[in-house]
């Protein structure tokens, strides 16, 4: 016998569990705040999650991250200055409301927020802000070719400076939201893609 057939799409309750560890985090999401926030019975979710909160979390990570490469690819695919748009996509983050300010970055908050216990998905959100950094990495490697960026760090070396105030940005607005010189801090950083 196959079991129950899910009655559910997967990654839209995923999605809402999104919403509940981001703003909770992992360890203090409960049990029920998840099942009521995603609209499924203990039985559905561990039919679906015999891993339990883990596996919905490490998928959380994975469907965000999916996602949030997906759109940036495609911003990048459809540019006509590609760095601009890595400088735009960094300033709006000064531009932010408050309440998403003090949310952080997702997957950033994973590294933060496990217990060194928890090694295995640390490893995964690591694995996934590598791959917004060879999204970065691409980019500047792509500039340079093209003498589009005068800058001839090495293009690893500029992407792993961009995950990395990518995740100090975020540490900072969740401590400081609405920090006045933010701004600032970003056009200042961001001169390293002249």
């Amino acid at each position: 016998m196959a079991g129950r057939p899910k009655i559910f799409d997967e990654r839209e309750v995923v999605e809402k569990a999104v919403d509940v560890f981001w703003t909770k985090g992992y360890e203090t999401a409960s049990a029920d705040e998840l099942l009521d926030a995603m609209g499924i019975g203990k039985g559905s979710f561990y039919l679906a999650f015999k891993g339990g909160k883990k596996e919905l979390y490490e998928k959380s990570l994975r469907q965000y991250a999916d996602r949030f490469d997906k759109q940036l690819l495609h911003d990048l695919s459809v540019s006509k200055d590609p760095v601009q748009l890595i400088k735009d996509f960094f300033m709006a983050l000064a531009d932010d409301p408050k309440s998403k300010q003090m949310k952080g970055c997702y997957i950033g908050n994973a590294l933060v927020q496990l217990s060194d216990g928890d090694v295995d998905t640390k490893l995964i959100a690591a694995e996934l802000l590598g791959s917004v950094e060879s999204i970065f990495t691409d980019v500047i490697r792509k500039a340079q070719e093209e003498k589009k960026l005068k800058n001839k760090a090495k293009p690893e070396v500029l992407g792993k400076y961009l995950i990395n105030l990518w995740n100090g940005v975020n540490v900072t607005r969740r401590s400081n939201p609405g920090y006045e010189h933010l701004r600032e801090v970003l056009e200042m950083s961001l001169q390293v893609l002249h």
